[in-house]
């Protein structure tokens, strides 16, 4: 390693590019997919009564929706009253309520599903039983299709990159790694015709993948750690989310960046040097 020190610094320099941008991206996708599983948990159908809705009615609402949460399709449901939901919308639009002199909201329950993507399903199921005294039931269409789709589209999109990034990063070590093995290749070449056997020669370029790997991932949490302190916390003061909504602990991924750099630092290192081996 001291003989070829270019090399390795290369080879460590380009471990902790790509481990840097593997970290950023798993804070930043982890971050949005809870992003978009919180908003998947505001999804929700609404039952909306009519003005003389009786009683006898609103209850036979509320056991179909006990037995759809028995069979697991119903998370939760809620009743909300004229009075609650007069008061939620002068909390929200003061100016427009006290411009008015009766109450015009309806009653409703609010049902939210076990998964996101059965809204439609229940939306649908309280529809086909054609309750008496229900005037509308709003499962928000358009609004949970696109939420939905732009979650797939998240989820998809963060298992594509790191993909991306893993093989990147091995292709890359592997490449410094060959220009370090080419260097000595007549040396690898006697050591097999004296009688060296594969990990003999194999080991101390493993190892030397496995340093650059480790100092390269070290290196690259470092940075990462840096962020977190400095500029995670300017970012995160100029945006409104909710306190559920997270990234995976940083532990977890300086973890995750120690262990894929030490898999990539050999993987490389032991691929590259097959061909070499083949005296």
């Amino acid at each position: 390693m001291g003989a070829n020190l270019s090399t390795t610094v290369a080879a460590t320099t380009t471990v902790l590019i790509g481990m840097f941008l593997l970290g950023l991206f798993i804070a930043l996708g982890t971050w949005v997919i809870s992003w978009s599983d919180h908003v998947k948990r505001q999804l929700q159908v609404k039952v909306f009564f009519t003005e003389n809705v009786t009683a006898q009615q609103v209850r036979a609402v509320s056991l179909y929706l006990a037995d759809r949460q028995a069979a697991g399709a119903v998370k939760d449901y809620r009743f909300v009253s004229k009075d609650e939901a007069l008061k939620r919308m002068r909390r929200s639009f003061p100016d427009l309520v006290d411009s008015i002199s009766s109450n015009p909201l309806p009653a409703s329950y609010e049902v939210t599903p076990r998964h996101a993507e059965q809204v439609k399903a229940v939306a649908d199921g309280i529809r086909a039983q054609r309750f008496k005294g229900v005037e509308e039931v709003q499962d928000g269409k358009k609004t949970s299709k696109r939420i939905l789709q732009f979650a797939r589209v998240i989820e998809v999109v963060f298992l594509i990159a790191v993909v991306v990034l893993l093989a990147a990063s091995t292709l890359l070590i592997a490449n410094t790694i060959r220009l370090s093995i080419f260097s000595r290749r007549r040396e690898i070449e006697v050591m097999k015709l004296v009688g060296a056997t594969n990990w003999f020669v194999r080991g101390p370029f493993m190892l030397e993948g496995l340093f650059c790997g480790v100092l390269g991932a070290l290196g690259a949490i470092v940075l990462l750690l840096l962020g977190k302190e400095i500029v995670i916390p300017t970012i995160l003061s100029h945006v409104d989310t909710s306190s559920d909504v997270r990234a995976w602990a940083f532990s977890v991924n300086a973890l995750i960046l120690l262990g894929v750099g030490l898999a990539v630092g050999a993987l490389g290192s032991g691929l590259t040097m097959r061909r070499f081996l083949r005296v």
